[in-house]
């Protein structure tokens, strides 16, 4: 719609932008359990503080005990000794340690504690005159040791489970940050996983299809970021790269019919000759000669024009450019065809043997699969450096793994063949073991990518001075949808 702004983000503007809300996220669970830590080290002081406090307490009390059983002057002195030490120890308590939550505690052991201290002096001035008001006192002091007594180790027990919550909490910020970072790491996995490794290794299999001769277009994501623009661009890429390869092809088959041009002159000169000679003859036997001879001299000329036809509309089917369509056909008329175009360039010495069965039908593009025979033929007849061999063309119908029909073709010689190394590379393009000026090095490369626009698969089994054989496997029926596809 006009107006609507697009706001699809960019992998960089997504990783920047899920890197720095996870960076935040840790930051912020980061600065909470370091102000956790900072309050349990605060904690484990005030622990400290109260075990002293309570211990302290326990030995006030013990010595009160001490006094009220024996009346002991020195446990007296004692419990004086040790409630001055709690006192002191209160004191001590820093400003900060009395602004958190234990300050009412600390408060009421202050009241208790000058409770307890103003009990037991007055109980000590008393002695033994007034039995009443010491054993009020002595009650109230009891008392107040026992608060005191309690409050202290409350007040232990309180921090103690105030450190445990802490270290609960920290125990949850510390899985919630794994788990942000678990999260994190399994987001950017998957946007490098999906976003960058995936297409990159789509164009790294379509690239080394492409050297192959497939140049079947790549399905691009609507991911409305770089992988889709890459993905669109290397698209557009394919299709220079296909009407490229069409022009090599042409330039291939024109160079292809310049080393025919010599040849197919020499076979239409035969029947051109035999017409003039039947003509020549016929003028000169026009007034008297028999009718009937006459006759068989213009059928025979209407044989020798038939076939200089047959000849040029050959060339000129192998030299026009066709969309790709499949037909079914009978191989032995490609394979004849074939020969027949190249027959002029086979030395006198090498023998061509055709063993193609007349009852194989194939669904293919006749002038694609009649190119890539000539060329193979053509590739075995240069790799026959002598001049002196055999060139052998075998079809069968066949299977593949699963059942499928297949028709195989082996075109066979007895040249020089392959060295081992360069028989994984003969179907790279502009790839040749030929001399500089002697080949492009497309031949096998064209050959290639009409057989993969077949569906089928091309092999080569070469030893050097042993010959070489090319194993060409088709689908004898192509898929209805693919033909139909494949008609313009």
């Amino acid at each position: 719609m006009c107006g609507v702004r697009d706001f699809s983000l960019s992998i960089r503007k997504k990783a920047v932008i899920g890197l720095t809300v996870s960076l935040v996220a840790v930051v912020f669970i980061g600065a909470f359990s370091y102000r956790n830590l900072s309050l349990i080290k605060t904690k484990q002081h005030v622990v400290e503080i109260a075990d002293d406090l309570s211990n302290t307490v326990l030995e006030m009390r013990r010595y009160e005990k001490n006094y009220l059983l024996y009346s002991s002057l020195k446990d007296l002195e004692e419990n004086h000794l040790f409630l001055e030490q709690v006192k002191q120890i209160l004191s001590g308590i820093s400003p900060e340690i009395r602004r958190l939550s234990i300050a009412p505690e600390l408060n009421l052991i202050g009241q208790e504690l000058n409770a307890y201290k103003d009990a037991l002096n007055r109980m000590a001035s008393c002695g033994e005159k007034d039995r009443a008001l010491r054993r009020q006192l002595e009650e109230r002091m009891r008392e107040s040791g026992r608060k005191v007594e309690e409050l202290s180790q409350l007040l232990v027990n309180i921090e103690r489970q105030k450190i445990l919550d802490l270290l609960s909490t920290l125990e949850r910020n510390l899985i919630l940050s794994l788990s942000i970072l678990v999260a994190v790491g399994a987001l950017v996995t998957f946007l490098v996983g999906v976003k960058i490794v995936l297409p990159l290794r789509t164009i790294e299999k379509t690239t080394m299809r492409i050297a192959q001769g497939d140049f079947t277009l790549l399905t691009i994501p609507k991911s409305r970021d770089e992988t889709q623009r890459v993905m669109e661009a290397f698209n557009r890429m394919i299709r220079e790269l296909e009407k490229r390869q069409e022009q090599l092809v042409q330039a291939k088959k024109l160079s292809s019919i310049g080393i025919l041009a010599s040849g197919i002159a020499h076979q239409l000169n035969n029947p051109l000759n035999n017409v003039s000679t039947s003509i020549q003859i016929i003028v000169e036997e026009f007034e008297k000669g028999d009718p009937a001879f006459l006759r068989r001299l213009l059928d025979n000329c209407g044989q020798e024009i038939l076939r200089a036809q047959e000849i040029v509309k050959g060339l000129l089917e192998f030299a026009r450019q066709k969309e790709f369509a499949l037909r079914r056909v009978r191989l032995l008329d490609v394979v004849e065809r074939a020969l027949r175009l190249i027959s002029s360039q086979v030395p006198p010495g090498i023998d061509i043997q055709s063993q193609v069965p007349d009852d194989i039908y194939v669904d293919l593009d006749s002038q694609r699969i009649q190119e890539a025979i000539l060329n193979l033929v053509m590739n075995a007849i240069q790799a026959i450096e002598d001049g002196i061999g055999q060139i052998r063309i075998e079809a069968e119908s066949t299977s593949d793994a699963m059942g499928r029909p297949m028709v195989e073709i082996r075109i066979t010689d007895t040249g020089k063949g392959i060295d081992a190394q360069d028989v994984g590379r003969i179907f790279d393009p502009f790839f040749t073991t030929k001399e500089v000026g002697a080949g492009t090095g497309l031949g096998l490369s064209i050959v290639y990518g009409i057989v993969h626009q077949h569906q089928g698969s091309i092999t080569v089994d070469s030893q050097p001075n042993e010959g070489t054989r090319f194993t060409i496997r088709l689908p004898a029926t192509q898929p209805a949808s693919r033909i139909e596809d494949a008609r313009p």
